[in-house]
């Protein structure tokens, strides 16, 4: 449940992606294992999954660099 089901208002309130249900949350909801972020708005939260996989590519390509 986020702050705003409670009826308030935080502009400091963060969005993050749950990666068991592949949904956005408002404030943390879940456990932390299955939470990404936090992210500042719903869409960057949305865009999680691709963020993570960019990511990853890009630490594979620096760790090939190293060897």
């Amino acid at each position: 449940m986020s702050k705003k089901d409670w009826g308030i208002d935080d502009p400091e309130e963060t969005y993050w992606f749950n990666s068991k249900t592949g949904e956005v949350e408002e404030g943390p909801q879940s456990l932390a294992i299955y939470r990404v972020g936090p992210f500042k708005t719903r869409e960057e939260a949305q865009r999680a999954p691709k963020l993570l996989a960019e990511r990853a590519r890009e630490w594979n390509e620096e760790d090939e660099e190293e060897y």
